[in-house]
């Protein structure tokens, strides 16, 4: 019997869950939402939340520069970056190629967004299964992410602007290229 062991297993060992775990949390934080398996995303909930939680609990030592702070509040500001990034690689990659410090953006960036805020800094929407294996999908993001975009919402606007009026000048540049295309068809 299970009783007292919380979290799931996903059939791994500890050193490969825990792996998974920290390059999720790692590619959440880069990304801002990632695509992933529903079990996967409850687990990576709760190990994200908690790191964010580390940095907004030092309140406005999170994200105030170095030279401002006394002593202690350092102290403080290295003792939970340190925790953070014993978790997380210290730097993820964009799909643009461009790196971002991981650390630096859940201590600057995150710690400000959700600063007041009483945990549940992430959403899971669900996507529906997989097509080879069945499990359900997901998107996790953070709250205050910019909405999904449809992936085919860029053509329309290239349909828009094949449908702006044409001038005199652009008319007959029409007709000439339509009349030597067909004398091209007629000479085959």
């Amino acid at each position: 019997m299970r009783h007292k062991k919380a979290g799931r297993q996903f059939g791994r060992d500890t050193s490969s869950r825990r792996a998974m775990l920290r390059n999720l949390t790692a590619n959440l934080i880069t990304h801002e939402r990632i695509e992933t398996t529903d079990a996967k995303a409850k687990e990576l909930r709760r190990v994200a939340e908690r790191l964010i939680t580390k940095a907004t609990r030092l309140g406005k030592v999170a994200y105030t520069a170095q030279s401002e702070l006394s002593a202690a509040d350092k102290a403080r500001r290295l003792h939970a970056e340190r925790l953070v990034s014993s978790y997380v690689p210290r730097f993820g990659v964009k799909a643009d190629g461009t790196k971002v410090d991981v650390v630096e953006k859940v201590m600057l960036d995150l710690s400000k967004r959700f600063e007041g805020r009483p945990g549940g800094y992430t959403r899971i929407i669900k996507l529906g299964n997989r097509r080879g294996d069945n499990a359900p999908m997901v998107y996790i993001e953070f709250i205050d992410a910019a909405p999904v975009t449809d992936k085919q919402a860029p053509e329309e606007p290239a349909a828009a602007v094949t449908a702006e009026p044409t001038t005199a000048a652009s008319a007959s540049a029409e007709t000439a290229s339509t009349a030597s295309s067909g004398e091209t068809a007629s000479n085959e």
